[in-house]
C-alpha cells in the first residue's frame, strides 16, 4: 500500500512538474525549453537538492534542521578562505566538506547528547554558524583564486557539450541513488524510518535512538557540505551572507516530495521532483519578469501548501 502510495506520489511530481514547464514555455517562450535554460535549471536544483538528501533523512527520522544555510554559506567561507591561503583546492574541498559534516555534528550531539529539540538546537546554531563565517571572513566576501573548483558547476563550454551537464550535477545524482539505497535497503535506513515512525517503539526493539539522531545529522551536516561547495563553485566567492533562507526552500522540497514533518516517511526521487520543481517556477517567474516580492509571495505559498499537503496525508492515513 506504502509503495502504491508514494508511487503515485512521484508519478503525480513528475506531472506536476511538466505542466509548470509547458506553463512557463508558453509564458515566456521557447527559450524557456532551450538546452542552455534546461541546464541552468539542473545547476540551480543542485545546490538545494543535495542539502535536500540529508535533510530527508532528518525529516523522516522526526527532525528538522533550520541551520542548513548557515553552514552552506561557512562552507564557502572555508573553501575560499583555504583557497585565497596558498592551499590546493583539494584541501579547500576537503575542509569545506569536513566543516559541513562538523556542524551536523555539533547539532547531532546536542540533539542526542542533551536531549535538546532540534527546532531549538538548530534555530540557535543557524545564528552560530553565520556567525562563525562572518568574522572568518571578516564582514566581507572572500575573493579566492581561480582553480578547478570553479568548474564544478559552471555553464559547460559549447566543447563540453557532450558531457550533457555539469560534474557537480551528475555528482549529485549519483549521490541521491546512494542515499536512496542506504535509506530503502539499510539497516540504518530501516532504523530512520523506525524512530520517525514511533521513537518509543524504536526504543522497544532496540534501535540505538542516539546514535541514529546523530548520524542523521552528520549526515545532514556532510550534504549541506556538498551544497556548499557547489554554492562556492557557482558564486567563485566565500560569501557570509549568502543562502539565506536556504533551509526553507530545503524543507518545502522534502515535503513536497512526499516526506512527513512528522517523521516516518519520505523518499530521495519525490526529494529531488520537489527541488526541481521550486527551481523551475523560480526561473520561471524570474523569466516572466516578476518582482522579487512577488516570488516571494509565490515561494511561502507553496511552503504553506506543502504543509497542508502533509496534513492531509497524514489524517487520512490515520
Amino acid at each position: 500500500m506504502k509503495r502504491r502510495a508514494s508511487a503515485f506520489n512521484l508519478a503525480g511530481l513528475v506531472v506536476a512538474w511538466i505542466l509548470v514547464f509547458a506553463f512557463f514555455t508558453w509564458q515566456v517562450g521557447l527559450p524557456f525549453a532551450s538546452r542552455g535554460n534546461v541546464e541552468t535549471l539542473f545547476r540551480q536544483t543542485t545546490i538545494v537538492g543535495l542539502a535536500s538528501l540529508g535533510a530527508t533523512f532528518i525529516i523522516v527520522s522526526g527532525g528538522i534542521d533550520l541551520s542548513i544555510g548557515s553552514v552552506v554559506a561557512f562552507v564557502t567561507v572555508v573553501i575560499a578562505w583555504t583557497v585565497d591561503a596558498g592551499y590546493s583546492p583539494w584541501l579547500a574541498l576537503l575542509a569545506g566538506v569536513a566543516a559541513g559534516a562538523g556542524a551536523g555534528l555539533l547539532n547531532g550531539l546536542l540533539i542526542s547528547g542533551l536531549k535538546v529539540g532540534p527546532f531549538i538546537v538548530t534555530l540557535g546554531t543557524l545564528g552560530l554558524f553565520r556567525g562563525i563565517a562572518t568574522g572568518l571572513a571578516k564582514e566581507q566576501k572572500i575573493d579566492a583564486p581561480e582553480t578547478w573548483l570553479n568548474d564544478i558547476l559552471s555553464t559547460l563550454a559549447r566543447s563540453e557539450r557532450w558531457k550533457l551537464l555539469p560534474p557537480g550535477v551528475w555528482f549529485a545524482l549519483a549521490l541521491a541513488l546512494l542515499m536512496a539505497w542506504v535509506l530503502k535497503r539499510t539497516v540504518f535506513g530501516r532504523h530512520v524510518v523506525a524512530v520517525g515512525s514511533n521513537e518509543q517503539a524504536a526504543r522497544l526493539c532496540g534501535v540505538p535512538i542516539e546514535r541514529v539522531k546523530l548520524g542523521v545529522y552528520v549526515l545532514g551536516g556532510l550534504t549541506a557540505g556538498l551544497a556548499g561547495l557547489m554554492q562556492f563553485s557557482r558564486l567563485t566567492v566565500g560569501d557570509p551572507t549568502v543562502a539565506r533562507g536556504l533551509e526553507l526552500d530545503v524543507i518545502a522540497a522534502v515535503v513536497i516530495g512526499g516526506a512527513s514533518l512528522s517523521g516516518g516517511q519520505g523518499s530521495i526521487a519525490g526529494t529531488l521532483l520537489g527541488a526541481l520543481l521550486l527551481a523551475t517556477i523560480r526561473s520561471g517567474a524570474s523569466q516572466m519578469g516578476l518582482p522579487n516580492w512577488v516570488q516571494d509571495i509565490v515561494t511561502g505559498a507553496i511552503i504553506v501548501a506543502s504543509v497542508l499537503l502533509d496534513r492531509l496525508r497524514t489524517r487520512r492515513e490515520v
